[in-house]
């Protein structure tokens, strides 16, 4: 397949939004009480509700055929089969073999990978245990109490998460940071809150030569050896997740402190491999394990589940549905969960880095829209801020909605004020507010003529507005697990009906290659030249700035 909208059953949905494109869900509800019966699922504690969208049984119908026709099933084989599906790196993609808990074999050029996954799993379960029985300690002999995390992208965004995602789950006793902006406010307001004697540092990179990674790596090991008064004490408090010993080496860290993990793990997948240190060590072995099977039973799920019942498929054939036939261009993640904080970022990355490509797999310009705008926040603020737009804005914007059934911390009435509000904006954005309501809404309240026909437009809400609702019991590591893996599959899944590879990112390079020629001309060590004039301006500008610092 190389475009998609040659797919036969590409123009029968072409038709099918045609004729159903005015529908309103309101409509589609009174026709059928049965609705969410038949447009939901369950997976274990996690209740996924996609009757709020805008299909009809035809609507899935149509869109499980055309992942048939784009051969979804074939390219989750190929994947979990450990082929080379990232084709511009030439590489295999396994962060499943990561949580592969079956232990069956996975191949990458003819060699099982499992032997090494579980070998850098033991290793970092000795490690976290000891830092959470406090037998590792400082150079001074004091307890580690606060573990800061030193990575950018995929090595930052997904440990934070998962570890705020995790807090009931975490060790009390220890304080998780995560360092990954360059700017030194970052790793100066970090270390001002931590003692140098019972701070463990983790630096993430995979080459140990990422810029931002390894710039807030030697401010924090600086910081260090001056509050210590020894440059021996980095191997106390610092370890390694990369694969350069050389230069873990010659940072001061002991290699036997260096986590592996291997190029068919990509970074915003990798959360899962040693990447994740900082969550093992904050939740301990068990729970990570319990971390990991969730994402196995999702991924078993994905691989074995027929297309009709597959749930990263019928997510992944959703958002297809809004991006390519209605247009939408972005989609939200709205948490009613203040643990989930952070998922939206984590969603942007994984998203918009896998799918914001305009080259297909044939290395042709795609010829259909591919990955939508991902934002989002905490539901309940959102509600006083961006909900407005939602509601009643121009743009057609397809909502996630995620929150627990139950809260960890039952404090008289807020979480069932939560979920209210959480279910009604669901169910808002669904039904909306017709004229007549709106009319009558105003004439109770004692408007009437001139009046009331001014406000009225103001009051109606259109409706029709879809969205996802994704409930759990409530938040552990196991529900964890596979919801992470249903959005990482889901994601793979849209790539392929694009014809996209979901794998790389390499326009996340050129702006890379451009900092690395201006630094020195920032810093003066050579005159700035070469740029546009808008560049040259700034340069200058940053320059004289400061030049005239006291």
């Amino acid at each position: 397949m190389s475009v998609p909208s040659d797919l036969p059953v590409w123009h029968e949905l072409k038709a099918h939004h045609a004729a159903i494109a005015d529908l309103h869900l309101r409509d589609l509800f009174a026709a059928d009480p049965g609705r969410f019966s038949t447009f939901s699922r369950r997976f274990g504690d996690l209740l996924i509700d996609f009757s709020k969208h805008r299909i009809t049984g035809e609507t899935l119908g149509l869109l499980i055929e055309l992942a048939r026709q784009a051969q979804v099933p074939a390219w989750i084989e190929r994947t979990f089969g450990g082929e080379m599906v990232n084709h511009t790196e030439r590489r295999s993609v396994l962060h499943v073999a990561l949580r592969n808990r079956s232990n069956h074999p996975i191949l990458v050029n003819g060699a099982d990978v499992m032997p090494d996954v579980n070998a850098v799993l033991e290793h970092m379960r000795k490690f976290a245990d000891q830092v959470r029985r406090g037998k590792w300690r400082g150079q001074t002999g004091k307890r580690i109490r606060d573990v800061v995390n030193i990575g950018i992208g995929g090595s930052d965004l997904g440990p934070k998460m998962v570890c705020e995602a995790l807090e009931p789950y975490g060790d009390p006793t220890l304080r998780m940071h995560f360092v990954s902006n360059v700017d030194g406010a970052h790793i100066s307001h970090v270390l001002a809150e931590c003692d140098p004697e019972s701070t463990l540092f983790i630096v993430a990179s995979k080459t140990f030569t990422t810029q931002e990674t390894m710039t807030n790596a030697h401010t924090a090991r600086a910081w260090l050896i001056k509050e210590l008064g020894d440059e021996l004490a980095v191997a106390k408090h610092f370890v390694a997740v990369s694969t350069n010993a050389e230069g873990v080496r010659k940072f001061g860290i002991d290699t036997a402190n260096m986590f592996e993990f291997w190029d068919w793990v990509g970074g915003r997948y990798s959360l899962w491999s040693a990447i994740g240190l900082p969550i093992m060590v904050y939740i301990g072995m068990e729970h990570f394990i319990e971390l990991l099977e969730g994402a196995h039973a999702m991924d078993e799920h994905f691989r074995t589940a027929p297309l009709e019942e597959n749930l990263p498929v019928i997510l992944a054939m959703l958002g297809v549905w809004y991006i390519d036939f209605f247009g939408s261009a972005s989609q939200v993640t709205l948490v009613y969960d203040d643990y989930l904080r952070s998922l939206p970022d984590y969603l942007q990355q994984l998203d918009m880095e896998s799918n914001g490509k305009s080259i297909d797999r044939d290395s042709q310009p795609v010829t259909v829209n591919t990955g939508p705008i991902l934002w989002g926040g905490l539901g309940n603020n959102g509600q006083h801020a961006f909900y407005q737009l939602l509601h009643q804005g121009t743009h057609l914007v397809p909502a996630d909605f995620l929150a627990p059934a139950r809260s960890p911390n039952p404090i008289g009435d807020h979480h069932a004020i939560l979920l209210s509000n959480c279910l009604a904006q669901a169910e808002a954005l669904m039904v909306g507010k017709t004229e007549a309501q709106a009319r009558a809404e105003l004439e109770k309240q004692g408007l009437s003529g001139e009046a009331l026909e001014k406000l009225l437009p103001n009051k109606v809400f259109s409706g029709n507005r879809p969205s996802t609702s994704l409930f759990y019991r409530q938040m552990t590591p196991q529900v964890m697990g596979s919801l992470l893996a249903l959005y990482e599959h889901k994601v793979f899944t849209q790539g392929v009906i694009w014809n996209i590879n979901s794998f790389d990112q390499w326009g996340v390079e050129l702006g890379k290659q451009l900092a690395n020629a201006i630094l020195p001309e920032l810093k003066g060590d050579r005159p700035a030249g070469g740029h546009d004039s808008s560049t040259l301006g700034l340069i200058a500008f940053c320059r004289a700035a400061d030049e005239q610092q006291p």
